[in-house]
């Protein structure tokens, strides 16, 4: 009887005959030609033999519930060949490996880079003797900033910290938290560091209570590369965590490292696919992170689809930051002429030529009085940093102790340099620019509006002026080099402006630049099909630098780009009058999971059809309490429908570009021209009809025409 059991349970064991069709065997981590750090996380189906480079690693695999899984190593550098067979039958797939260190396809590597391994508790990074490009280590240099994994176990406080766990016993302010699925459990979390693709990364979850869910923590900033960065708080995002989801984190996917979302993307796909190797393929990741991290969302999904991110929940967003520098290049122009005409001494009075809010009662940074402006509460600061070649390394400590002296010097800090693989270089040899203000006519709308009078149009044309080339300017004057405080004030950076002359001039921007980033993926054009929650406090009094318009130009960016944006939803949770006071984003988080829950159950409804009840426009109040809710909310918006309750809620503001006649979703570079003649009988002045020297003075500050959106 035992024989006849054994025999019965082998047989149940062994493979049903198969055709060649039946055998199948795919890469789980990653795509197959973007496959990293020498292994990949595979699984076969059909199939009783497994071999890598005609060596047999069936070992490797385990039965899961749809065929084998197994973890391959061993992976050379370049092509490798992945065999299932079956009896006579047999798949083959061509894997192409790559460094850990990358790069995959964002380029060669960005030199000089600076190492930030031993700050953040990985230890000095590993010497690999070649040229003084990286930081110096014991027994020579490291290009790469290698250094090797560590992990480690932490609990969360009743203090709200996080502080390493004892190898043995219970610490007495050992936290507990309540699961995505209703259990309590002690907040002890395992954590894994190391470095991928040159950044240094983070995996954390908390033990014995992953909820099979993953979150991937973006975060914000601006910053111009050459630097490792660090690892931000999001790491160890509390609520995560403490829900069970697996937190991914990279110094590489924070835009206050760099802004190549090309690099970035890459970084986020590595990591992604280092957790899948080492856990498996979570139910889903959802992207969480404001500003900067909301960028990376939309981008990502746009160039990855679903292999970085399932879902995204991006906060405080805009569409992407390249087109942001075309309206934020306005910000000190203006600012320098509105600050020499008493015109426009009423702070109040300046959203007519900004387009973004200003208050008379706000505090401004500089002056420490009331009045200012989101120009200058916001954004002043960022020209400097993204156009001018010779300031970031030269006010940034960490640059200043380098090793080598001199090194930062070989370096263009700008963001266009930054990408200059993306942008071009120049015969200067300095990288392209996109920016271009030919024949834009500032305060167009406050013209027909009535609020500017015509002259006042014609004198803000002439004098506004435009930015010189990356390789004329010169360092800053105050407040941007504090040596230079206070006798050499200098806020507009106007000593690197084109302002002499009448009128002054306006610049061109580079044709190659603006083709090469328009289809180098770093624009959202609106191509994302993932569950997308969109969600900001609103800040506009506040004059913060996230305008709540910027949420709706993503969203008209995605209907010019098919005509739907049924997959994003639109929240806004009020601020007035102290500043935030609740967070939406646990909400968001549940509306998520049932929205992923019903893909899953529902796959052939798509994104739009398995949208939950809660997964509709919103606005809330300042307690989080819902306001309005449903198809309307945002009547009047994109729209000509009477405004929505949200809409009457919460006033947007504009900018520069669409005060001069741009559209809501920005992204216009350099604008069709017209001649002025074309533009008077088109009627684009409404009822100013310029007179024959008002139409030559038109002619004269605009050339070449004015721009025809």
């Amino acid at each position: 009887m035992k024989t006849v059991l054994v025999l019965t349970l082998l047989a149940s064991l062994a493979p049903a005959p198969v055709s060649r069709a039946d055998v199948a065997l795919e890469v789980l981590s990653s795509r197959p030609d973007q496959v990293t750090g020498g292994d990949a996380l595979i699984r076969v189906r059909g199939a009783s033999r497994v071999l890598r480079n005609g060596e047999d690693v069936t070992a490797v695999f385990r039965r899961t519930g749809d065929g084998l899984t197994g973890l391959v190593d061993g992976l050379v550098t370049g092509d490798n060949t992945i065999t299932a067979t079956s009896g006579p039958h047999r798949r083959s797939l061509k894997i192409r490996n790559h460094p850990v260190e990358g790069p995959v396809f964002s380029g060669a590597h960005q030199y000089p880079f600076l190492c930030k391994t031993e700050r953040s508790g990985l230890g000095p990074p590993v010497a690999d003797n070649q040229d003084g490009q990286g930081m110096r280590v014991e027994g020579g240099w490291s290009r790469d900033c290698f250094a090797p994994t560590v992990t480690d176990r932490l609990y969360r406080s009743t203090d709200g910290t996080y502080k390493p766990m004892p190898e043995q016993g219970r610490p007495a302010d050992l936290a507990t938290t309540t699961l995505l699925d209703g259990r309590t459990v002690d907040f002890v979390v395992r954590r894994e560091r190391g470095v991928i693709n040159r950044f240094l990364y983070s995996i954390a979850m908390i033990e014995n209570g992953w909820n099979q869910r993953a979150m991937y923590r973006f975060d914000g900033g601006v910053a111009i590369g050459h630097d490792q960065g660090t690892l931000g708080g999001g790491a160890l995002d509390p609520y995560g965590l403490g829900k069970g989801y697996a937190v991914l984190h990279s110094s590489g996917t924070r835009t206050s490292t760099h802004y190549n979302l090309i690099l970035g993307g890459e970084t986020a796909l590595m990591v992604k696919e280092r957790f899948v190797e080492r856990h498996g393929t979570p139910l889903y990741t959802v992207g969480v992170g404001a500003s900067g991290g909301a960028i990376q969302q939309y981008v990502y999904g746009q160039n990855h689809g679903d292999r970085v991110i399932d879902a995204a929940i991006p906060q405080y967003s805009y569409p992407d930051m390249v087109t942001q520098t075309i309206h934020v290049g306005d910000c000190e122009l203006l600012e320098r002429y509105m600050d020499q005409h008493p015109r426009w001494a009423r702070w109040d009075d300046r959203t007519a030529l900004i387009g973004m809010n200003a208050s008379d009662t706000v505090v401004n940074p500089l002056t420490g009085r009331p009045g200012s402006d989101e120009c200058v509460n916001g954004w002043r600061g960022l020209t400097p940093l993204t156009m001018n070649p010779l300031w970031t390394s030269n006010n940034d400590p960490e640059w200043q102790r380098m090793d080598p002296p001199g090194v930062k010097d070989t370096v263009q800090w700008t963001h266009w340099d930054d990408l200059r693989k993306v942008y071009g270089v120049d015969e200067r040899g300095y990288a392209r620019s996109t920016w271009d203000n030919v024949g834009v006519q500032y305060g167009l709308k406050a013209l027909t509006d009535g609020v500017i009078t015509p002259e006042e149009f014609l004198d803000l044309n002439a004098e506004v002026g435009s930015w010189k080339e990356a390789a004329d300017m010169v360092q800053e004057g105050c407040p941007f080099v504090r040596t230079a405080c206070p006798a050499d004030l200098d806020p507009w950076s106007a000593r690197n402006a084109n302002l002499s002359g009448d009128p002054a001039p306006r610049r061109t921007g580079d044709p190659e630049a603006i083709r090469n980033v328009r289809r180098s993926g770093l624009v959202f054009g609106g191509d994302i099909d993932l569950p997308v929650i969109d969600w900001r406090h609103y800040l506009e009094e506040q004059l913060d630098m996230h305008n709540a318009h910027q949420s709706f130009a993503s969203r008209k960016r995605m209907l010019d780009h098919d005509g739907r944006a049924g997959n994003q939803v639109i929240w806004f949770t009020d601020a007035r009058p102290d500043g935030p006071m609740f967070d939406q984003t646990p909400e968001a988080l549940q509306v998520i999971d049932a929205w992923m829950a019903n893909i899953r159950r529902y796959p052939a409804r798509g994104v739009v059809g398995n949208k939950p009840p809660q997964a509709v426009d919103r606005c809330f109040a300042t307690d989080g309490t819902e306001i309005a809710a449903g198809p309307h909310a945002w009547d009047g918006v994109l729209d000509r429908r009477s405004p929505g309750p949200c809409t009457q809620r919460f006033p947007l503001y504009g900018t520069s570009r669409t005060v001069a006649g741009g559209p809501i979703e920005g992204g216009v570079h350099k604008c069709r021209l017209q001649p002025v003649e074309r533009a008077v009988a088109k009627g684009l002045y409404g009822s100013w009809h310029p007179e024959p020297g008002q139409r030559a003075r038109l002619k004269q500050i605009f050339p070449a025409g004015v721009c025809d959106y």
